[in-house]
């Protein structure tokens, strides 16, 4: 072969390929088509229009088809309605220059008249989990400045709530809280403990019942008695503040338990009637994270809080500092119970002049202070208004090494109609030598105790009754009170004796003697001494982790 003919030869081979691997580039460059779509609503019912939005990719033809519901389109984004409830199949073929694709949903469609719940959408502070202890779903709520997240949100029944540090139902929001709900707190210390605060202005709405109790407690709690009565300190409390008036200067405070840097931690106001919400059977137990120096949270703190807020039916069980404690305010309280608590059960400060009726306080053999402590002021502590509280029918049984009641700050207060079992001593007064002291409010008549039964107290019967002197602060005449003190028990219906109350059976066996009456509407009229009635089923029963612990 000549050369000039082999050259010619191989410059046709070569072109031949080049357009070979040409055409294969422009082959390879047509990308298959990719079908995808969405429709909204989510969950149609019959004769609503519901709209297909396609989002498939390196498509330029479509078709969509759903043949049982007679449904057929080559529209890009179509909408068909369905005229039968049942579940349908629809399918998109999406065709391009690289070929087809299909992508097949179903779609449930509902009957004309259901009601259809949408999916529930959570804050950006809630993150979904599962709680160890009981194997059920949970949300978590993180600390933040959005509080519980929403101005109006609902914790259901169906899952688990978990405090992931100091969670706010800020000033605006409202929290309802179903019956039947568990609300758990993740343990930690100092800045790191978990509590419900419900600032000044929020409102929580929490209408437990007695068979199904809102409950608050440890995340370890797997709710069948896996922590006992002495495992406490395992996460915060309940705190509710509002704008009701204190006796401290300058008439608002930081609240216990709180960091003094947390402006919604402040309490108090002008407004003595201010609504924080709605309170019914709910249990607090094994909380009083220590924050500090000693400082724990209480059970239930209620800071300034006013008559405008409803509180039924209230357990702390095992909380490590006193199950509740009232700062000021004027919040009334019905069925209180305070259970193996490792400080005081009934603490009150500030100016506080509410009502409580019908309280349990039930001391550990071995642990808790006193049943009640009771101060006035702080700054001053005869700042106006005086702590002047009411206490009708509480049954008090505590431990051989604490005391029933001890007034002092210049607090007075009443108690009527009430039990004391198994203290180590009775009621103390202070008396200060000038000045305001609780002394004075007794013989104001602001501090009265009227109509109460006191049994098994190891005190001798001339120490039943105390006076205390502070030191410095000596009266001159305090022989003289403590004579008008011994003489005005007897004369106001107070008797040394059983009726029938001891640790293992709190209901009385008799109905004790005479009982006071009040005027006051929000008090319920007894025959009776003590928080329950003779031969009545003890209203504690059935919702609270105190029935399994009388013993």
């Amino acid at each position: 072969m000549k050369l000039q003919n082999f050259f010619q030869l191989a410059f046709i081979f070569l072109f031949a390929a080049l357009v070979l691997v040409s055409c294969k580039d422009d082959e390879d460059d047509k990308k298959a088509p990719v079908a995808a779509f969405t429709f909204s609503p989510a969950s149609p019912k019959v004769g609503q229009a519901v709209t297909f939005s396609n989002t498939s990719t390196d498509a330029s033809a479509y078709a969509w088809a759903s043949v049982p519901a007679g449904f057929s389109s080559t529209e890009q984004n179509p909408s068909f309605t369905f005229t039968t409830e049942g579940s349908y199949q629809v399918t998109l073929t999406a065709t391009g220059e690289g070929g087809t694709d299909t992508e097949t949903q179903t779609i449930t469609v509902a009957p004309e008249d259901a009601v259809v719940i949408p999916p529930r959408e959570y804050p950006a502070n809630y993150t979904e989990s599962s709680d160890a202890a009981t194997s059920r779903a949970s949300l978590v709520i993180a600390a933040g400045d959005t509080g519980i997240g929403k101005d109006t949100i609902t914790w259901t029944k169906d899952k688990v709530w978990v405090l992931d540090g100091f969670v706010f139902v800020n000033e605006g929001q409202t929290l309802t809280i179903e019956a039947g709900t568990v609300i758990k707190g993740k343990t930690g210390e100092g800045e790191n403990a978990s509590a419900l605060v419900v600032a000044r202005g929020g409102k929580v709405i929490a209408n437990g019942t007695a068979n199904e109790p809102v409950i608050f407690t440890a995340e370890a709690d797997n709710l069948n008695g896996n922590l006992g009565a002495d495992e406490n300190g395992e996460w915060g409390g309940l705190i509710i503040l509002g704008k009701a008036g204190l006796n401290s200067s300058p008439g608002t405070s930081a609240i216990e338990g709180i960091p003094t840097t947390e402006t919604r931690g402040i309490y108090g106001g002008t407004d003595d009637a201010d609504n924080s919400g709605v309170y019914r059977y709910i249990s607090v137990r094994h909380g009083g994270s220590n924050i500090g120096a000693g400082n724990e949270i209480n059970g239930v703190t209620f800071g300034g809080v006013g008559t405008g807020t409803i509180v039924e039916h209230i357990e702390v069980y095992a909380n490590q500092d006193d199950a509740f404690e009232w700062f000021g305010g004027t919040v009334n309280c019905k069925y209180l119970v305070a259970t193996a608590c490792g400080d005081d059960a009934f603490d009150y400060d500030e100016g506080f002049r509410g009502n409580v009726q019908f309280g349990l306080i039930y001391q550990r053999e071995d642990d808790g202070d006193r049943g009640g402590e009771h101060d006035g002021g702080t700054d001053p502590e005869d700042g106006t208004p005086y702590a002047l509280p009411k206490f009708f029918n509480i049954t008090s049984v505590g431990n051989p090494e604490s005391r029933a009641i001890t007034f002092r700050d210049n607090a007075g207060g009443e108690y009527h109609n009430s039990v004391f079992v198994n203290y180590e001593r009775g009621i103390d007064i202070e008396y200060l030598a000038t000045g305001e002291s609780s002394y004075k409010r007794f013989q104001a008549g602001e501090l009265k105790l009227m109509n109460n039964t006191f049994s098994n107290i190891a005190a001798s019967a001339d120490t039943l009754f105390t006076i205390t002197a502070v030191s410095g602060s000596e009266p001159t005449d305090l022989a003289d009170a403590v004579a008008a003190l011994v003489t005005y028990f007897p004369t106001n219906g107070n008797t040394v004796g059983s009726i029938g109350v001891t640790r293992s059976s709190l209901v009385p066996t008799e109905a004790g003697g005479a009982v006071s009456t009040s005027s006051n509407t929000f008090f319920t009229a007894t025959d009776y001494r003590g928080a329950f009635a003779v031969g009545s089923t003890p209203w504690y029963t059935g919702w609270t982790a105190t029935e399994a612990f009388i013993q």
